[in-house]
């Protein structure tokens, strides 16, 4: 491409600047993609499903009351932009957004343009174009994912360039940074940039600069691993080596962003590679000059003054060769491209000896760190600097331009003296996003604020957003000294990225980052010590990611003493609740405790959260007075990066404010590169109340336990011990068929392989009950076998019982033997299952701990179960274990205790219990008959006929042999005849039975509490449970209850901030319909007096792209 070509195109559209632009602009951007070697768009198809790259692309808004709004994209290119031109809201224009009489007075609409517009008129059409880009971009079908790009086009003049490559779409930010976003046409001239649109045509992830950064931080991580791998096998303690390496590492940073002269560190250990002897000497006087700020013979020049702690004890440790030219190698990075987001978890694991051989394989990618900090601190921070502030700045600026500049320094303040904590802060990975993000927000309000002040305006400004605003607790004191150092890294690097001011000293001690446990703390003197809740810094935001604990785990993995501390000092909560809703129900509490500035809370939890232990502390404080509610909640995301060697831990987000807040509930819709350093994740969201559950809809944590229900469902036999399992003829060999009585202690036993696969046929020896001096006697082989297989493996168990009672199961079920005693036959299921299969199980054989056995031996009940009713009940309440790629669990508590059964009637319980019985018998004679058939694979099968997809030719002869059409239609009888028996039609869909299911369960509730229980086996269970019935509290009919009539709400007066009143404004239009100034204004004190600044306020919104201007009034575009 000749100089020439590109003077005629900028010569060519700039004489053109001012035209019919509308016109235009698909021209402009031929001829630019002719320019630059680009595809033209393509010719647009009649259906959208083709339309990945074309002008005029058609998307659907979704507004919040339903209706729907038809849109056009100027330019999209699937996946990698969505392009607005500016000039399409020209008058009388299908988009023409209304100004107010002083921007409609400019000639043409348009000011002067320039290289900084002296007129906000220009830079306002500029952003509502970029609101109005984004818009466009939530309207794209889910499976196209957010575009890393948008792209903002003033025809003849310049292009805006905004990224975001965390495909959330939550962070267009300029791109690449403030200086370089806007494009103009000369600008073309410089090949760097016409690469840089030819790329983010063609491959715009290629731009993304973590890309490069995670590969720098990886390699430099390596090396500092390496020479701390090499320093402790001479003998050098662990933490006097991580703190020197810290040292050598701040010192390459600072020399690579110019705090330090070009070679003053890395000079150093150049010319001591050969002769590394006096390289311990000049590392501390340079280290002592840094601390003091001081003249440096060594490189002849004054050093500046770093102090903050990090060099006032700076002892050098004495290197090899090699180590100094590994520590060279990582000194010449470009350390401009160290991502700091991920640094502190891999410099923790250089440094520590446990940790090192994870390095980079398990760590967690700043992409997922982003969406919880996203939805915890920025969302709302943003949605009010940019409806809140910016509507009321474009209210004031021309008439009130001082009032207008408040408004934004009000905010920055704000801004700048919010405090984030984490109370589990690790390396400082989420305070180190939060304060990157924040200081985002404050370049948009920076730039706001000289766009309406000028320099003089951003003179006034001293405050700023830094590292003391970011509060950490962290039990190792060694990953608290890596936080601490990562937001200064960040901090440093951001201000010289965008040219902002590093004064003396250039690091300060803040100890905001605070080594204690966040959960426990000792009152008293140490022979008396009591345990409570430790106090946590007041913050406004609180994240992180706490320790992932099972709380079945606690005791093992914490030990006794801390465990049984632990739960005294929270008595409330339930001691089998994961560890790491200890943070959660802490946060919460301080969330609503009375004068609290926290306003939300977000952590990343173990996905087993709406499992019922974890679950219950999330119903207990969204029930408690005043309540908390989710505005946020991932079920099931992917956390640490996927290795060859490691699979990717799965985790929950949940995000909480004060009181009863609507919420996004977000699924993972597809998952790609999850090994790579940029995983692509696409969510789907859906808006509503989320539940405790971290569903949207029925809420099924309002279902409870049934009292009809209790004392039947139980797991299996726990045996803690390889031993007890042997084959039947070992099991002849110690006496079975010669020992009297042994018949009824070593007995068949089944697990769910047994059952849905191919059974083992093993036996299991069960001396329940008997004590070890009976068993020795009578059984003398048996026992000598234990002795020999179980005792040896007990003797080191933690559990006293375990240990004492080694010739006894682990845990033999004391409460369903009694329950299975009288029965010929009771039901099983496995607990973690691809397809949810009931069956019944003869009572002479055990089952495993894996097996949820439920104690009755009616055909009818089996019937129930195997139905399509209770499956959705318990695919609604399953937890998912990452077996399966569908919920696979079976919990006793949420899927069986609280389950309504249909009512008692005998005929509907007959024609279930001769279709239950049919199923079962027909599937063991199938399985009996043919050696290649498994449970499983008959109803794989049945899958697959039901999706519709093709056999193959063995598939087909298993389907026949199988009889699985019979099967087919069994089922399909059984879920009418189950659906009858509810009363119900048999055409519902899942969501519509479970919603009447839990009315059902709380209308059973209800009789329960009136003393009427529908007892399952009645016989067995009223034995077991002593009926109380509660005292009513009648009403008289006559008279009814008699209530004070609840007091007439006062209009709310109209605030007389201006920000004030554009939030009022904003919560009016919330309800989701359409508004005029008036029907708002009657809703204030001040009525009608208050119309023409509401007006002014409705106008502002519109032209930021906030509010649509529809028939019968406005409406808020998206929900803030």
């Amino acid at each position: 491409m000749t100089d020439t070509v590109i003077e005629r195109f900028i010569e060519r559209w700039r004489r053109n600047e001012g035209g019919a632009e509308r016109a235009n602009f698909p021209l402009f951007l031929t001829e630019l993609c002719a320019l630059l070697d680009l595809p033209p768009p393509d010719p647009a198809d009649a259906t959208r499903a083709r339309n990945d790259y074309v002008f005029e692309r058609a998307v659907d808004e979704i507004a919040p009351d339903g209706s729907v709004r038809h849109r056009r994209i100027d330019l999209y290119r699937r996946g990698c932009f969505v392009l607005e031109a500016k000039q399409s809201r020209e008058r009388g224009g299908a988009k023409e957004v209304p100004l107010d009489s002083a921007q409609a007075s400019l000639p043409g609409i348009e000011p002067p343009r320039g290289r900084r517009s002296a007129h906000r008129g220009w830079d306002v059409l500029m952003r509502n174009a970029r609101e109005q880009a984004e818009l466009y971009a939530r309207c794209l079908p889910t499976d196209h994912g957010w575009p890393p790009f948008l792209l903002v086009v003033d025809v003849g003049h310049a292009i805006e360039l905004f990224a975001d490559f965390s495909g959330q779409g939550k962070h267009y930010r300029q791109f690449p940074d403030r200086a370089g976003f806007r494009i103009y046409l000369d600008d073309l001239k410089t090949p760097a940039i016409r690469e840089r649109l030819r790329a983010l045509w063609l491959d715009p992830l290629s731009l993304d600069p973590t890309r490069r950064a995670a590969r720098v931080t990886r390699d430099i991580a390596g090396r500092l691993a390496s020479v701390s791998r090499s320093l402790e096998k001479r003998g050098h303690a662990a933490e006097p080596v991580a703190h020197f390496l810290m040292r050598c590492l701040f010192t390459m940073f600072a020399e690579g962003h110019q705090l330090l002269a070009r070679g003053s560190f890395s000079g150093l250990l150049a010319g001591s590679i050969a002769v590394p002897d006096f390289l311990p000497t000049l590392l501390e006087e340079l280290w002592a000059a840094m601390d003091a700020g001081t003249y440096l013979l060594a490189v002849r020049k004054k050093i500046r003054r770093f102090n903050g702690g990090l060099f006032a004890r700076g002892r050098a440790i004495p290197l090899t060769s090699a180590e100094v030219g590994e520590l060279h190698a990582a000194a010449r990075h470009d350390w401009r491209d160290v991502e700091p987001a991920i640094f502190g978890t891999l410099l923790e694991q250089a440094l520590d000896p446990d940790e090192r051989r994870r390095l980079g394989a398990h760590y967690t990618p700043r992409a997922y760190v982003e969406q919880l900090v996203t939805a915890t601190i920025l969302q709302p921070l943003r949605d009010t600097w940019e409806m809140q502030v910016l509507g009321t700045v474009e209210r004031l600026r021309l008439t009130e331009p001082q009032a207008a500049i408040r408004a934004v320094h009000d905010f920055h303040e704000v801004l700048a003296n919010l405090r984030v904590l984490d109370p589990a802060c690790g390396t400082g990975n989420f305070l180190y996003v939060a304060l990157e993000l924040m200081k985002r927000l404050e370049g948009d309000v920076l730039e706001v604020l000289a766009d309406l002040g000028g320099q003089e305006a951003l003179a006034l400004e001293t405050a700023t957003v830094h590292p003391r605003q970011f509060l950490g607790l962290e039990l190792n004191p060694r990953a608290a000294a890596i936080a601490e150092l990562v937001l200064w890294l960040g901090y440093l690097q951001w201000q010289l990225r965008n040219r902002g001011t590093i004064a003396d000293p250039v690091l300060e001690r803040l100890d905001n980052i605070v080594a204690m446990d966040a959960v426990l703390a000792w009152d008293g003197p140490p022979e008396a010590r009591q345990p409570r809740r430790p106090d946590w810094p007041a913050a406004d935001y609180i994240v992180g990611n706490p320790p992932f604990i099972g709380g079945k785990d606690l005791r093992v993995r914490l030990g006794d003493a801390y465990a049984t501390a632990l739960w005294q000092a929270h008595p409330h909560m339930n001691p089998s609740a994961d560890f790491v809703m200890y943070w959660w129900d802490r946060a919460a509490a301080l969330l609503t405790a009375p004068g609290t500035r926290l306003h939300r809370f977000g952590f990343v939890t173990t996905n087993s959260i709406t499992q019922a232990f974890s679950r219950r502390v999330i119903e207990r404080r969204m029930a408690a007075d005043p309540p908390v509610g989710l505005v946020l909640a991932i079920a099931d995301h992917a956390w640490t990066q996927a290795t060859p060697d490691a699979a990717a831990v799965r985790i929950a987000m949940t995000v909480a404010q004060a009181g009863r807040p609507e919420g996004v509930l977000l699924a993972v819709l597809a998952e790609a590169a999850l090994d790579s350093d940029t995983p692509r994740i696409a969510l789907g969201g859906t808006r509503g109340r989320i539940n405790a559950d971290l569903t949207i809809g029925t809420d099924l944590t309002a279902a409870r336990p049934l009292r009809a229900n209790d004392a039947l469902c139980s797991r299996g036999m726990s045996l803690h011990g390889a031993g007890f399992l042997v084959t039947h003829d070992e099991a002849v060999g110690l006496g079975l068929g010669r020992r009297a009585g042994l018949e009824r202690h070593i007995r068949p036993y089944r697990n769910g392989r047994d059952l849905t696969g191919v059974s083992r046929d093993l036996w299991a020896i069960d001396l329940f009950e008997l004590e070890d001096d009976e068993a020795r006697r009578r059984f003398p082989e048996v026992y000598q076998h234990l002795l020999r297989t179980v005792r040896p493996e007990r003797a080191g168990n933690r559990r006293a019982s375990y240990r004492d009672r080694w010739w006894s199961f682990g845990e033999p079920r004391r409460a369903l033997r009694p329950a299975l005693a009288d029965l010929p036959r009771y039901i099983v299921t496995v607990e973690t299952a691809k397809h949810r299969l009931f069956q019944f199980l003869d009572a002479g054989i055990l089952p495993d701990n894996k097996l949820i056995c439920i104690a009755t031996d009616r055909a009818c009940h089996l019937g129930v179960l195997q139905s399509r009713i209770h499956r959705a009940w318990y695919l609604a309440n399953a937890g998912m274990m990452g077996v399966y790629d569908r919920p696979a669990v079976y919990a006793k508590t949420s899927s069986f205790d609280p389950f309504p059964f249909p009512p008692d009637d005998e005929a509907a319980d007959a024609a279930i219990a001769a279709l239950a019985e049919e199923i079962d018998a027909m599937r063991r004679e199938v399985v009996a008959g043919h050696a290649d058939l498994t449970l499983t694979g008959l109803y794989n099968l049945r899958e697959k006929l039901m999706l519709g997809a093709t056999l193959t030719r063995p598939e087909q002869d298993r389907r026949q042999r199988g009889r699985v059409d019979i099967l087919m239609e069994l089922h399909d009888r059984l879920d009418r005849a189950v659906a009858a028996a509810y009363g119900w039609p048999g055409d519902l869909d899942d969501r519509a039975m479970v919603a009447r299911l839990v009315a059902l369960n709380g209308e059973r509730l209800a009789e329960e509490a009136r003393g009427q229980v529908r007892w399952l086996r009645p016989d067995w269970q009223r034995d077991e449970a002593a009926v109380a019935i509660p005292s009513l509290h009648l009403v008289s009919p006559e008279t009814g209850a008699v209530r004070p009539a609840a007091p007439r709400s006062p209009r709310p007066a109209f605030p007389r901030d201006a920000i004030g009143q554009t939030a009022f404004v904003l919560a009016a239009l919330r309800g989701g319909g359409e508004m005029d100034a008036a029907s708002i204004a009657s809703g204030f004190a001040q009525g009608r007096r208050i119309e023409r600044r509401v007006q002014a306020t409705l106008e502002a919104l519109v032209r930021l792209g906030h509010v649509s201007v529809e028939r019968s009034g406005y409406r808020l575009r998206r929900i803030a």
